[in-house]
């Protein structure tokens, strides 16, 4: 059998929080867009923000891949294997959601997310990545939120030139999960604000010329409907 084509996601709130309602998120969270790093945008954004979901073009991915330790103590790390191509907004997701279930709470009962985490939880990052690769479920959810958005969807692996990652906060450090690198990496030492602690090292890469500036923020914080 042909193995799946993960289709890239746009970075698009709106059908991240679909998504993952989709597969079991509870509907008193939701993705949300920073608009940009001045305080008078950032108050605008609903709370609590719990983790944020960076979509950046890296300029430098040798250097990038060398980043992280696989003995950093996070709840949850997956690896991003070359058959999972384009699924790493799916992937950034499940970084931001199982490393915060302390805040969520329960996720809905036979959901595809409560489910995968429960077949997953004492498997390594390797071993939850082909659990991910020959999940039908994910991949039927994935197919139908990837064809919609406004973008058109590149048919060559070429074509895609952004990379979705997550930061969390965990035992008051901020992490960034990244599954094409070595583990979780270590922002900070000390953070309690994951958003503003996102945005500095977002700046401090952009100014050292690791980013691009084609780039999006996505938050995941309590749904304000």
């Amino acid at each position: 059998m042909a193995s799946f084509h993960w289709p890239p996601l746009e970075s698009n709130p709106e059908i991240f929080s679909e998504y993952m309602h989709s597969c079991g998120l509870p509907s008193s969270w939701a993705f949300g867009e920073v608009f940009g790093f001045d305080e008078e945008l950032l108050a605008f954004l609903p709370q609590p923000v719990i983790g944020v979901i960076a979509n950046v073009e890296r300029l430098n991915k040798q250097e990038e891949k060398l980043r992280g330790a696989i003995d950093t103590p996070v709840d949850y790390y997956m690896k991003q294997t070359g058959t999972l191509d384009n699924a790493c907004g799916v992937i950034a997701c499940l970084h931001a959601i199982y490393n915060n279930l302390q805040h969520i709470g329960a996720l809905s009962e036979d959901s595809v997310l409560a489910t995968h985490l429960a077949a997953t939880a004492g498997m390594t990052p390797e071993e939850r990545a082909a659990a991910l690769e020959a999940n039908t479920a994910f991949q039927q959810i994935h197919k139908e939120h990837a064809a919609q958005g406004g973008s058109a969807v590149p048919q060559e692996q070429s074509e895609v030139k952004c990379h979705f990652i997550a930061f969390v906060l965990c035992q008051g450090r901020l992490i960034e999960l990244d599954g094409t690198k070595n583990g979780p990496l270590v922002i900070a030492e000390e953070c309690n604000d994951v958003l503003r602690g996102t945005i500095s090292v977002i700046q401090q890469r952009l100014a050292a010329g690791e980013y691009s500036e084609r780039l999006s923020i996505m938050t995941l914080n309590a749904n304000q409907v």
